[in-house]
């Protein structure tokens, strides 16, 4: 399809652009974490900017655009028409449908924006075209600038084989393996052979956990050949692969580089980023709880050797691996913005966006490296559209039907490109945001965490924020001792959401009592008036049932003001609340401690579904005589799954790899499913004969459509 444009004017006129009802969602963090340079509006950089970009990323950019006083150009696919980056930027024009290939990596449709705008800059954002050296040349030749690294650059740490060299030439500590391109599954069996397992299998010119696969023997080498090969090609169009020494149980620690084209670099310290799932980044924070100055001296000498060897200008960021004595290995060299770079800007004052467009118009840097503070803690939590008790976060699609960040808390700062009303699609990667909080201490920084994503509010999709809660609040987490393998070792049998002790479970069981009662109280009020002349009078003792999980639990509850007393098993729970049930949150005090719980839904047959320490709880508040007539109720039979396999996500078939007649043993595969560019192998799960296939290639399914049949 060819891109259609729209001139400036009429997007105006469409989407709202500059609606002054409309405000970025950004809060200042602490003012030690201010920015540190205010900008020079006598500093001439560019009049206007193209972000080739969507979502959080081009919201980030525009905001400091706007900050220097730079104009600004949006770049949509028809399905992204109204997002919020469109409304925040001066201009926007579509440049295709919504496939990622026909719109944000459709180089001619973007080239041909830039010449309708007149913009004189792209920031590329990350993803998409921002490591495309091919997009840095054409750009370059039009006399356009590209906000970020030259091509040389790009090209020489884009591929992983390349980098790796480089980096060893550069006196950089590099790990272990195959320098050369694996071209079959047979040569990777032998090359990770001789390295030893486990082995990393990955994309030459990958990143963000794309293409990647541990293998621990000859079959999952096999398997992560092809299944890496194959997500390569989606992902980056370029299907080759290196093979490289797994170093088992490490920390992922990365360093943010700062250059200019004059020869001046500095590092800005480094970032954790070893809370991960599928060698995709969950939680970051910066500093490291495990580095001591000498390491994290010698790691940032290194990064920026590195950077100066390929001539690097923009900020950029190098990517180590650290092992329990802190020998830290090169990983790889990521030449764009990172997702993760808000925590680097807290704790140093620094907007790396400004410093990229200072650089990309030709200015040297306007700080040495002893200038560069650690000022605080700072953390980030990725907000995703995802269900994390599926393999730690499966993507979820859905339109937010209510949102509501906490950016109304102190020292938070939420970098999204979502309202309500936004809907997540198929087509893009699942976040909803990154929320980030500062704290003079890391235990400030995460008792704000904590408190920011009880405070979120997110419907109609399925989110993260119950893995997240968990993750900053466990004792592991909170005392360092972490790795990249800190989710499998931590929840081996899969994320099961909070696990409620005996004293939690009284609290919550007692907050559904309470919220139950206050409903049925205020439905039989009009403006304060009974509804029904011989409707009693208020009461205030009640005997009831509240069912949670497989127990029932009997309670007596006394209400005296806005004050519940509750008496269930076994212990004795105040509930003290403002009981405004149409409000998203509902801020209560239980047992003399605030706590944040929302109501997510609730009926007049009693069921109450709660978020309750960031995990929600289904209960159900009986009268003892229905919880006695309940008993008798017939129990619903669940489905036999082991007969059929579900789609666990919406995605594309990428491959059916049976057909009815088909014998299959337990763990053979099946088919395999695509979901944001992330391929996911089906297995069966006992030996069966194939009865049916109900799913084709190239087909897309939703979540629960039934793919195959077994007898």
């Amino acid at each position: 399809m060819a891109a259609h444009w729209l001139s400036p004017s009429l997007n105006r006129l469409l989407f709202g652009l500059k609606n002054a009802s409309f405000q970025y969602r950004c809060c200042a963090v602490h003012s030690k974490a201010q920015y540190s340079t205010v900008y020079n509006s006598s500093e001439k950089t560019f009049d206007k900017i193209l972000i080739a970009n969507r979502g959080e990323i081009a919201c980030r950019v525009i905001k400091t655009c706007k900050k220097m006083g730079i104009q600004t150009v949006a770049v949509h696919s028809d399905v992204d028409s109204s997002a919020v980056h469109v409304k925040m930027a001066d201009e926007a024009l579509c440049v295709g449908p919504a496939p990622t290939s026909k719109s944000y990596l459709n180089m001619d449709a973007i080239m041909e924006a830039v010449r309708v705008t007149g913009a004189q800059a792209v920031h590329p954002g990350y993803g998409f075209l921002s490591e495309n050296k091919e997009f840095a040349k054409r750009l370059a030749a039009d006399g356009v600038a590209f906000i970020g690294p030259d091509t040389h650059a790009i090209q020489a740490m884009g591929d992983k084989i390349e980098s790796k060299l480089i980096a060893k030439a550069a006196k950089v500590n590099t790990i272990p393996g195959y320098d050369g391109v694996v071209k079959t599954a047979e040569e990777a069996v032998k090359i990770a052979q001789e390295i030893g397992y486990p082995v990393m299998i990955k994309a030459s010119a990958g990143g963000g956990g794309k293409g990647m696969r541990i293998a621990w023997n000859d079959e999952e080498t096999r398997e992560g050949f092809r299944f890496s090969s194959q997500e390569a090609a989606s992902s980056f169009g370029d299907d080759r692969l290196l093979i490289e020494k797994y170093i088992d149980n490490p920390r992922h620690i990365e360093i943010q580089v700062l250059a200019d084209k004059h020869g001046n670099a500095l590092w800005l310290n480094e970032r954790e980023c070893s809370i991960q799932r599928r060698n995709q980044k969950v939680v970051e924070e910066a500093p490291s709880t495990f580095l001591d100055s000498v390491t994290r001296q010698a790691m940032g000498e290194q990064a920026v050797q590195l950077a100066k060897a390929v001539q690097y200008s923009s900020a950029g960021t190098v990517e180590f691996l650290v092992d329990s004595t802190k020998n830290f290995y090169f990983l790889e060299m990521n030449t764009r913005l990172q997702v993760e770079h808000p925590i680097t800007e807290c704790i140093t004052g620094l907007d790396l966006v400004e410093q990229m467009i200072r650089v990309a118009k030709g200015y040297r840097l306007q700080h040495k490296q002893e200038d560069i503070p650690i000022n605080g803690w700072a953390i980030e939590s990725r907000v995703y559209a995802e269900d994390p008790y599926k393999s730690f976060g499966l993507p979820s699609i859905g339109r937010l039907s209510q949102y509501q960040e906490p950016v109304n808390l102190s020292n938070v700062r939420v970098d999204s490109g979502i309202q309500e009303g936004s809907d997540i699609s198929i087509y893009y990667d699942p976040m909803i945001s990154k929320l980030v909080t500062y704290g003079a201490t890391r235990l400030e920084a995460l008792s704000r965490m904590e408190e920011a994503l009880d405070n979120y509010v997110i419907r109609g999709v399925t989110h993260n924020i119950p893995l997240l809660r968990e993750i900053i609040t466990h004792p592991r987490f909170i005392s360092g001792d972490i790795s990249t393998n800190f989710l499998p070792e931590v929840y081996p049998d899969g994320f099961k959401g909070h696990q409620l002790g005996k004293e939690n479970c009284r609290e919550l069981l007692a907050s559904a009592a309470a919220i139950h009662i206050t409903a049925q109280l205020r439905s039989q009020k009009v403006l304060g008036n009974l509804r029904v002349s011989s409707t009693p009078m208020e009461c205030s003792n009640w005997e009831m049932c509240v069912e949670l999980g497989d127990g029932c639990y009997s309670m007596e509850v006394t209400k005296s003001g806005n004050v519940y007393t509750v008496e269930v098993d076994g212990g004795v729970v105040e509930v003290k609340g403002e009981w405004n049930l149409a409000s998203p949150l509902l801020p209560l005090t239980i047992n003399g401690t605030q706590r944040m719980l929302q109501c997510l839904s609730r009926d007049s047959s009693g069921n109450i579904v709660l978020q309750y320490l960031g995990t929600s709880f289904k209960v159900r508040v009986l009268t003892k005589l229905a919880a006695a007539l309940n008993s008798f109720m017939p129990e619903k039979i669940p489905e036999d799954t082991s007969s059929i396999l579900r789609s666990p996500m919406p995605g594309t078939v990428v491959a059916v790899s049976v057909k009815p007649g088909d014998t299959v043993a337990e763990g053979q595969e099946i088919c395999v499913i695509e979901a944001m560019k992330m391929q996911n192998s089906l297995t069966a799960v006992k030996q069966a004969k194939v009865k049916s296939v109900h799913c084709r290639q190239g087909e897309t399914v939703g979540e629960g459509d039934l793919l195959v049949e077994l007898e």
